[in-house]
């Protein structure tokens, strides 16, 4: 079950949301071990199935080609796991026409020494946070968000942008948000370096 805001209606939304984070919503008890937050409509919208949440986020996404870019700005979907995101983006992007690129990095350990002991599809299984997984899907005309600070402060890890095109080993987008809003920008394959798993690789 998913919540999403319902509207731009109410302005309390953010004092509810920190009410809300700070357990301070009545709950309904359901045992020891667990207890459901009972939410009003003006918090949001209860739905059941994670294809319920994006039609409710983004209605019409098979027409998102012919949206104004200022209406992608005014949503989005917010998760704490990697691997609920990438099932959210596997079925939005299906929803969307056009020709589907597929992406994969090029995994690797920093000590050459450590080859021997993690392999190649060992490293592509990895899922740490703040790094895109190894396989990823794109179509012209999808949101896309930065995870790295590129180029400050018109390209910072949270900006929002709109693929224009997508070659070989880059990503040519429009930028949504920030002070660059409007212009072009061209994502490379950018190498990366994780700081929180206990072996280095790249």
């Amino acid at each position: 079950m998913s919540a999403y805001r319902g509207g731009d209606t109410h302005k309390d939304f953010p004092q509810q949301l920190l009410r809300f984070g700070e357990g301070l919503f009545p709950s309904l008890n359901l045992g020891t071990n667990s207890a459901e937050i009972i939410l009003n409509e003006t918090l949001g919208q209860i739905v059941h199935s994670l294809q319920h949440l994006i039609e409710a986020v983004y209605p019409g996404l098979e027409n998102l080609l012919e949206r104004d870019f200022r209406w992608l700005c005014s949503r989005a979907i917010v998760l704490p796991r990697n691997d609920t995101v990438n099932e959210i983006n596997n079925l939005t992007i299906q929803r969307v026409p056009g020709q589907v690129k597929t992406y994969k990095s090029i995994d690797t350990v920093t000590n050459v020494d450590d080859v021997v002991h993690f392999p190649q599809d060992f490293l592509n299984s990895l899922n740490p946070s703040g790094l895109p997984s190894h396989e990823r899907s794109f179509k012209v005309g999808t949101p896309i968000m930065l995870l790295r600070n590129i180029s400050p402060p018109n390209m910072c890890n949270g900006t929002r942008l709109l693929i224009k095109d997508l070659k070989e080993n880059l990503i040519v987008a429009t930028i949504l948000t920030g002070p660059a809003a409007g212009q072009l920008a061209n994502i490379p394959r950018i190498p990366m370096i994780p700081t929180d798993l206990p072996i280095s690789f790249k």
